[in-house]
Protein backbone atom coordinates (compact mmCIF):
# COMPACT_ATOMS: atom_id res chain seq x y z
CA UNK A 1 0.00 0.00 0.00
CA UNK A 2 1.17 3.46 -0.46
CA UNK A 3 2.28 5.54 1.98
CA UNK A 4 -0.44 8.35 0.96
CA UNK A 5 -2.99 5.84 1.32
CA UNK A 6 -1.71 4.03 3.93
CA UNK A 7 -0.74 7.29 6.14
CA UNK A 8 -5.03 8.29 5.52
CA UNK A 9 -6.35 5.34 6.61
CA UNK A 10 -4.09 5.69 10.04
CA UNK A 11 -5.96 8.68 10.58
CA UNK A 12 -9.37 8.21 10.40
CA UNK A 13 -8.91 4.68 12.05
CA UNK A 14 -7.83 6.70 14.96
CA UNK A 15 -10.26 9.65 14.45
CA UNK A 16 -13.16 7.42 14.51
CA UNK A 17 -11.86 5.72 17.87
CA UNK A 18 -12.24 9.12 19.40
CA UNK A 19 -14.14 11.55 21.19
CA UNK A 20 -13.75 15.00 23.11
CA UNK A 21 -10.52 16.49 23.52
CA UNK A 22 -8.50 12.99 22.41
CA UNK A 23 -10.60 13.18 18.94
CA UNK A 24 -9.30 17.04 18.85
CA UNK A 25 -6.07 16.92 19.69
CA UNK A 26 -5.41 14.54 16.97
CA UNK A 27 -6.93 17.06 14.38
CA UNK A 28 -5.21 19.79 15.86
CA UNK A 29 -1.81 18.24 16.28
CA UNK A 30 -1.48 15.89 13.69
CA UNK A 31 0.16 18.01 10.97
CA UNK A 32 2.90 18.31 7.97
CA UNK A 33 5.58 17.85 10.79
CA UNK A 34 3.92 14.50 12.58
CA UNK A 35 2.66 13.33 8.70
CA UNK A 36 6.59 14.14 7.45
CA UNK A 37 8.46 11.93 10.44
CA UNK A 38 5.97 9.29 9.44
CA UNK A 39 6.90 9.42 5.59
CA UNK A 40 10.44 10.21 5.95
CA UNK A 41 11.58 8.06 9.53
CA UNK A 42 8.96 5.71 9.97
CA UNK A 43 7.51 4.20 6.79
CA UNK A 44 10.81 3.42 5.15
CA UNK A 45 12.07 1.26 8.06
CA UNK A 46 8.83 -0.46 9.29
CA UNK A 47 6.43 -0.36 6.17
CA UNK A 48 3.57 0.23 8.14
CA UNK A 49 1.78 1.67 11.19
CA UNK A 50 1.22 -1.19 13.60
CA UNK A 51 1.41 -0.17 16.79
CA UNK A 52 1.79 3.37 16.47
CA UNK A 53 -0.85 5.81 18.26
CA UNK A 54 -0.58 9.03 16.88
CA UNK A 55 -0.98 12.18 19.46
CA UNK A 56 -1.28 9.61 22.40
CA UNK A 57 -2.43 10.94 25.63
CA UNK A 58 -0.51 10.79 29.17
CA UNK A 59 -0.39 12.00 32.20
CA UNK A 60 2.76 13.55 34.44
CA UNK A 61 2.79 13.00 37.91
CA UNK A 62 0.24 15.39 38.94
CA UNK A 63 -2.14 13.61 36.70
CA UNK A 64 -2.21 16.44 34.37
CA UNK A 65 -2.58 15.18 30.56
CA UNK A 66 -0.36 15.71 28.09
CA UNK A 67 0.04 14.34 24.55
CA UNK A 68 3.10 12.33 22.57
CA UNK A 69 3.75 13.04 18.98
CA UNK A 70 3.50 9.26 18.65
CA UNK A 71 3.18 6.03 21.11
CA UNK A 72 4.57 3.03 19.72
CA UNK A 73 3.31 0.12 22.27
CA UNK A 74 4.76 -3.25 21.77
CA UNK A 75 4.83 -6.16 23.39
CA UNK A 76 8.77 -5.42 24.18
CA UNK A 77 8.59 -1.67 25.25
CA UNK A 78 6.77 1.28 24.73
CA UNK A 79 8.19 4.15 23.05
CA UNK A 80 7.13 7.90 23.11
CA UNK A 81 8.58 9.96 19.86
CA UNK A 82 8.80 13.29 19.55
CA UNK A 83 8.81 15.79 16.77
CA UNK A 84 10.32 19.15 18.46
CA UNK A 85 10.53 22.53 16.56
CA UNK A 86 13.50 25.23 17.33
CA UNK A 87 10.94 27.93 17.31
CA UNK A 88 8.10 25.90 19.67
CA UNK A 89 9.94 23.94 21.84
CA UNK A 90 13.01 25.99 22.72
CA UNK A 91 13.51 29.50 21.40
CA UNK A 92 10.05 30.15 23.39
CA UNK A 93 10.27 28.06 25.97
CA UNK A 94 10.55 29.81 29.54
CA UNK A 95 12.54 28.14 32.70
CA UNK A 96 9.62 26.66 33.69
CA UNK A 97 8.17 25.06 30.78
CA UNK A 98 11.92 23.79 30.22
CA UNK A 99 12.65 22.49 33.51
CA UNK A 100 8.86 20.67 33.11
CA UNK A 101 9.90 19.48 29.99
CA UNK A 102 12.79 17.94 31.33
CA UNK A 103 10.80 16.67 34.39
CA UNK A 104 8.07 15.09 32.37
CA UNK A 105 10.87 12.80 30.13
CA UNK A 106 12.42 11.47 33.52
CA UNK A 107 8.76 10.64 34.64
CA UNK A 108 8.57 8.62 31.70
CA UNK A 109 11.43 7.34 31.72
CA UNK A 110 10.62 6.16 35.20
CA UNK A 111 7.57 4.82 34.35
CA UNK A 112 8.81 2.24 31.71
CA UNK A 113 8.65 4.48 28.52
CA UNK A 114 11.59 5.17 26.03
CA UNK A 115 11.66 8.76 24.64
CA UNK A 116 12.83 9.51 21.27
CA UNK A 117 13.08 13.35 20.26
CA UNK A 118 13.76 14.30 16.65
CA UNK A 119 13.95 17.88 15.53
CA UNK A 120 12.51 19.46 12.53
CA UNK A 121 15.30 19.77 10.71
CA UNK A 122 16.34 16.56 11.01
CA UNK A 123 13.38 15.08 9.51
CA UNK A 124 13.33 17.20 6.93
CA UNK A 125 17.27 17.72 5.57
CA UNK A 126 18.83 14.55 7.31
CA UNK A 127 16.01 11.54 7.40
CA UNK A 128 18.94 9.09 7.18
CA UNK A 129 20.68 10.19 10.79
CA UNK A 130 16.59 10.26 12.10
CA UNK A 131 16.13 6.25 10.55
CA UNK A 132 19.42 5.41 12.04
CA UNK A 133 19.22 6.87 15.51
CA UNK A 134 15.10 5.29 15.45
CA UNK A 135 16.79 1.75 15.19
CA UNK A 136 19.29 2.06 17.33
CA UNK A 137 16.96 2.97 20.20
CA UNK A 138 13.98 0.23 18.96
CA UNK A 139 16.31 -2.26 17.43
CA UNK A 140 17.56 -4.18 20.42
CA UNK A 141 14.33 -4.15 21.87
CA UNK A 142 13.03 -6.27 18.85
CA UNK A 143 15.52 -8.71 18.57
CA UNK A 144 15.22 -9.55 21.90
CA UNK A 145 11.33 -9.89 21.68
CA UNK A 146 12.10 -12.14 18.70
CA UNK A 147 14.16 -14.07 20.19
CA UNK A 148 12.06 -15.02 23.08
CA UNK A 149 9.98 -16.20 20.02
CA UNK A 150 11.98 -18.05 18.04
CA UNK A 151 10.71 -19.67 15.15
CA UNK A 152 11.42 -22.92 13.21
CA UNK A 153 12.51 -22.92 9.60
CA UNK A 154 8.86 -24.70 9.08
CA UNK A 155 7.07 -22.18 10.37
CA UNK A 156 9.07 -19.25 9.07
CA UNK A 157 8.30 -20.53 5.64
CA UNK A 158 4.46 -20.77 6.45
CA UNK A 159 4.57 -17.26 7.73
CA UNK A 160 6.22 -16.24 4.60
CA UNK A 161 3.54 -17.47 2.74
CA UNK A 162 0.92 -16.26 4.60
CA UNK A 163 2.48 -12.65 4.03
CA UNK A 164 2.80 -13.47 0.23
CA UNK A 165 -0.62 -14.28 0.32
CA UNK A 166 -1.79 -10.97 1.56
CA UNK A 167 -4.94 -12.74 2.94
CA UNK A 168 -5.72 -15.38 5.95
CA UNK A 169 -4.00 -18.62 4.86
CA UNK A 170 -5.32 -21.76 4.60
CA UNK A 171 -3.98 -25.55 5.33
CA UNK A 172 -4.97 -26.06 2.26
CA UNK A 173 -2.39 -23.31 0.52
CA UNK A 174 0.51 -24.82 2.70
CA UNK A 175 -0.33 -28.57 1.45
CA UNK A 176 0.16 -26.82 -1.78
CA UNK A 177 3.38 -25.05 -1.36
CA UNK A 178 5.27 -27.51 1.07
CA UNK A 179 3.92 -30.79 -0.13
CA UNK A 180 3.28 -31.84 3.27
CA UNK A 181 0.02 -33.49 4.37
CA UNK A 182 -2.82 -32.40 6.63
CA UNK A 183 -1.81 -33.07 9.43
CA UNK A 184 1.29 -31.49 9.55
CA UNK A 185 0.09 -28.29 8.05
CA UNK A 186 -2.36 -27.83 10.57
CA UNK A 187 0.34 -28.38 13.24
CA UNK A 188 2.56 -25.65 11.78
CA UNK A 189 -0.46 -23.53 11.95
CA UNK A 190 -1.21 -23.92 15.62
CA UNK A 191 2.27 -23.47 16.56
CA UNK A 192 2.16 -20.20 14.94
CA UNK A 193 -1.29 -19.40 16.90
CA UNK A 194 0.19 -20.42 20.52
CA UNK A 195 3.63 -17.81 19.35
CA UNK A 196 0.90 -15.17 19.29
CA UNK A 197 1.87 -14.67 15.27
CA UNK A 198 -1.28 -15.80 13.85
CA UNK A 199 -5.00 -15.54 14.91
CA UNK A 200 -7.55 -18.40 14.17
CA UNK A 201 -10.70 -17.79 12.49
CA UNK A 202 -13.37 -20.02 13.02
CA UNK A 203 -16.48 -20.82 11.38
CA UNK A 204 -19.16 -22.43 13.54
CA UNK A 205 -17.08 -24.77 15.63
CA UNK A 206 -14.28 -25.14 13.21
CA UNK A 207 -11.30 -23.13 12.43
CA UNK A 208 -10.67 -22.29 8.83
CA UNK A 209 -8.51 -19.66 8.27
CA UNK A 210 -5.86 -18.01 9.97
CA UNK A 211 -4.95 -13.91 9.65
CA UNK A 212 -1.72 -12.53 10.73
CA UNK A 213 -1.37 -10.44 13.53
CA UNK A 214 0.39 -6.99 14.45
CA UNK A 215 4.21 -7.38 13.52
CA UNK A 216 4.04 -10.84 12.71
CA UNK A 217 6.55 -10.26 9.84
CA UNK A 218 8.88 -8.92 11.76
CA UNK A 219 9.80 -12.54 12.48
CA UNK A 220 10.73 -12.99 9.04
CA UNK A 221 13.72 -10.29 9.93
Amino acid sequence: MPFEQAHQSFIESHHSRRSGERKGRLIRGHNYAEKLLLQQVWWPIFGNFDNLHPEYEIYDWNRKSQFLDFAFLTPFGRFGIECDGYQSHIKDMDREKFSYALNRDTFLTGMGWTMIHFSFDDIQSRPEVCRMLLQLVIGPHLLRNLAATSISPEEKEVLRLAVNLGKPIRPKDIILNSDVNFRTARKWLYRLVEKGILRSITSGKYTCYYELKEGAWQHLI
